[in-house]
Parts: structure tokens; C-alpha cells; sequence
């Protein structure tokens, strides 16, 4: 027959009752005590370093996506083999708009060229672009650090200077030494053709802004100026070698690569953000897996104290373990008695470590703690993204872990004897 409802309550607090008593320390069982509180430490500190570690990982993955595809396109048509360029680039583009799924549509001139300035000069990638096209499919100069991209509409160069504008990268400016206003020198080396061969162009350039997009390669390695602008200093005819769409699924990117290269014709490719980045994307998931296989190890170790809290927690109440059974306890509950013990510790390190871990991932992303070499990591620092979906399954992976580890000691108190324990006492 099963018990009343209060009776089952009764029993419940009677069972937590006793095993939260175990839990709190006596002077004679102080190894005890501290093993427990070792435990809950483990516990807490497995918690703690993999939240962090998964907000970074996490952090990582997000900003560098929104820096990538802030700065290039969703999915790029372009030449199979490099040649003369996209000629009938209009065309391509009011057919590409129309397909289900793109947003935007920009036509791109893309050249290596040499900046030179008053301190130094420099290789880096000069992006012709439509002004008003780019601004829709791309968010690098929505928000420039100063200027102001309207002022590359003017086809025939600034007022008062004949000059063509051009958007340096932030690091770019600093390392070429170049200011809001002045004037620097851009050197194509596919120049103009000559009798005696390809002579490098010579084209002088008014910056009217600077971008900071927050990726390293980008800021230091890009400028943009118009696309008549890139045609002449490029020495090419009205073509483009890239068109840059920007979509509004970034997951079907690759799905809509395969539909703008069946619309563009045999001549050209498309590509996508994804198989761009494939190497810099397989890292960040190979990372995120060894951080939680590595960190879960902590988890086991803290489990191992665990059971041998309980281990010896079961041979230094053997007594009182007969005397609550000599009283009517049942088996059952002498086993949740000790599961619970188990439970405990697990509840208490969860809440201990993923408490801790959130804190430090707010304070280390809003005071930006962990600087680093933006040359070598593209990120000046360490970005914190916890997600509250980590900061759910850790705690619980962790008290499952503590619930696992508490089977065999809890078993173990259930088959004492009173009789032979309490023989001779």
C-alpha cells in the first residue's frame, strides 16, 4: 500500500535532514570535512573554468564572424580563371537581386597596389566599390573612426583638389603616416602597357575617412575608394572582378553560392563565407571540443572526491548507519540519504563555479582584462561571450557527474548488518 502523501514528505526531510547533518564537520571527523570541502572546491572550479573557457571560445567565434562578415561578402561571384574580368557586371547584378533570399548586390574591383606615405610604404588591397551598393550589402563603412563615405561619390574627384577619395584602414593610415585630409600616392604595378612593357601607374589619392572594423587583417591591409577611381588606377576597362552579395540566411550560404553560380553562367564561381573561413571555422570547433574534454577532466577529478568522501563518510558512520536502521530505516532511504550527500556537493560547487564563471566573463569583457597582439590574434583583446545555454548544461553535467560518483558508497551503507555492528557495542 503506498505511503500518504505527508508521510513521503516526512521521509524526504527526514533524509535530507540526515545528510545534510553528515555533511557539516565535527572535530573528529575534520579529514572528512575537508575532503567534502575539496570536493565542492573541484566541483566549483570545474564549473567556473569551463563556462569561461566556452564564453571565450564562444567570444572568439562571434566577433571574429561579425568582423569577417562585416568587412566581406555572404557569398562572391567571380572569375573561375583569372582574366579580363566580369564585363556584363550590370546584368549579373539585376538578375542576381532578384533571387529569393539576396538582399543586396554590390560589383567590386579588387587590386594589389603599393600606399605610399611620410613614414612608410606599404602593400595592401585597394576595393573599388558602388558607394550606395556596398553600403547595402557590407557594414565596414556604415561607421567610419572619421570622414564620411559619401565623399567617395565624386567621380571626378574632391572639390577644389581633382583629386579621387579614398577610406584608408586604420592601421594602414598609422603605418603609412597618413591624417583625415591629406594626400597619399598609390602605386599599381599593373600599370599602363608601354613599348617597353607594363609601366607601374602613379595615382594620387585624397583620404576623406578611416575604418576600424576590429579585425587586424582588415584595418591594416584594405583601403576603398570608387570604382571609376579603382578602373583607372587599375588601367581596366568598365569591369569588375567580383560581385558581392549579401543574404538573409547566413546558414544558406552555401545553398545560394550553388544557385548564383548556376545563374551567373560556366565562366564564373561563387564562393561563400564558409568555405572562405573553412580553416579558421574547423579551428574554433576543434578548439571548443578540447576545452570541454579537457576542463570536464577537473569534473572527474572532483567526482573521485567525491566517492572518497563517501567511502570513508560510510566507514566512519557505520554506527550510526545501524542505529538508524535498528530505529525502521529501510535501505532506500539509507541510500538516498547518502545520494543525497552527493547531490549536495554537486548543487553547492555548481552554483559556487557557474556563478563565479559568469562574473568573471562580465568583468573580463567589459574591462577588456586579457589584452593581446592584434597581429597575431587579429583581436586587440580577449572577448567574453557566455551563453545561457553553457551556463545551464555545465552545472548540470556536473551535478550528474556528483550523482554518478555517489552509487557505490550510498549502495555500500545500505548493506551494513546492524546486528553485526552493534554486537559489541
Amino acid at each position: 500500500m503506498p505511503a500518504p502523501d505527508g508521510q513521503t514528505s516526512k521521509r524526504a526531510g527526514f533524509e535530507f535532514f540526515v545528510a545534510r547533518r553528515y555533511l557539516s564537520a565535527r572535530r573528529k571527523e575534520a579529514a572528512i570535512s575537508a575532503i567534502t570541502a575539496i570536493s565542492i572546491l573541484g566541483v566549483a572550479a570545474g564549473v567556473m573554468a569551463l563556462i569561461v573557457a566556452l564564453a571565450i571560445n564562444n567570444g572568439f567565434r562571434n566577433t571574429l564572424q561579425r568582423n569577417l562578415l562585416g568587412a566581406t561578402a555572404h557569398v562572391s561571384v567571380l572569375e573561375k580563371e583569372p582574366g579580363s574580368g566580369i564585363a556584363n557586371w550590370r546584368d549579373l547584378i539585376t538578375g542576381l537581386q532578384k533571387m529569393h533570399g539576396v538582399l543586396a548586390a554590390s560589383p567590386v574591383l579588387y587590386g594589389a597596389v603599393f600606399f605610399s606615405g611620410p613614414m612608410q610604404s606599404r602593400g595592401a588591397i585597394l576595393k573599388g566599390i558602388d558607394v550606395t551598393a556596398e553600403l547595402q550589402a557590407s557594414d565596414t563603412l556604415k561607421t567610419l573612426k572619421s570622414g564620411s563615405a559619401a565623399r567617395l561619390r565624386e567621380a571626378t574627384g574632391l572639390p577644389g583638389t581633382g583629386l579621387p577619395g579614398i577610406i584608408l584602414g586604420a592601421r594602414l593610415a598609422e603605418d603609412t603616416g597618413m591624417l583625415q585630409d591629406s594626400v597619399i600616392t598609390v602605386i599599381s604595378p599593373q600599370g599602363e602597357l608601354t613599348p617597353f612593357g607594363p609601366r607601374p601607374s602613379y595615382r594620387r589619392f585624397r583620404v576623406v575617412g578611416i575604418f576600424e572594423s576590429g579585425f587586424y587583417e582588415f584595418d591594416a591591409g584594405w583601403a576603398f575608394t570608387s570604382l571609376k577611381a579603382a578602373q583607372e588606377t587599375l588601367s581596366v576597362d568598365d569591369v569588375v572582378n567580383q560581385i558581392e552579395l549579401r543574404i538573409a540566411d547566413l546558414n544558406q550560404a552555401p545553398e545560394m553560392a550553388k544557385a548564383a553560380e548556376a545563374f551567373a553562367g560556366p565562366k564564373l564561381a561563387a564562393t561563400n563565407w564558409q568555405e572562405q573561413n573553412r580553416q579558421l571555422l574547423s579551428a574554433l570547433k576543434m578548439e571548443r571540443m578540447v576545452s570541454v574534454v579537457t576542463i570536464g577532466l577537473i569534473e572527474i577529478v572532483a567526482a573521485l572526491n567525491i566517492f572518497i568522501a563517501l567511502v570513508m563518510m560510510v566507514m566512519e558512520k557505520r554506527r550510526d548507519i545501524a542505529v538508524l536502521m535498528s530505529m525502521g530505516a529501510r535501505g532506500e532511504q539509507v541510500v538516498r540519504i547518502f545520494m543525497l550527500q552527493g547531490v549536495l556537493i554537486g548543487v553547492t560547487g555548481s552554483a559556487i563555479g557557474a556563478a563565479a564563471g559568469r562574473a568573471l566573463c562580465l568583468i573580463g569583457d567589459k574591462y577588456k582584462l586579457l589584452r593581446l597582439d592584434e597581429q597575431v590574434y587579429a583581436l586587440s583583446y580577449v572577448p567574453f561571450e557566455p551563453r545561457m545555454m553553457d551556463t545551464l548544461w555545465v552545472p548540470a553535467a556536473a551535478i550528474l557527474v556528483s550523482f554518478l560518483a555517489t552509487i557505490y558508497p550510498a549502495r555500500s551503507a545500505a548493506r551494513v548488518a546492524p546486528v553485526e555492528v552493534l554486537r559489541y557495542e
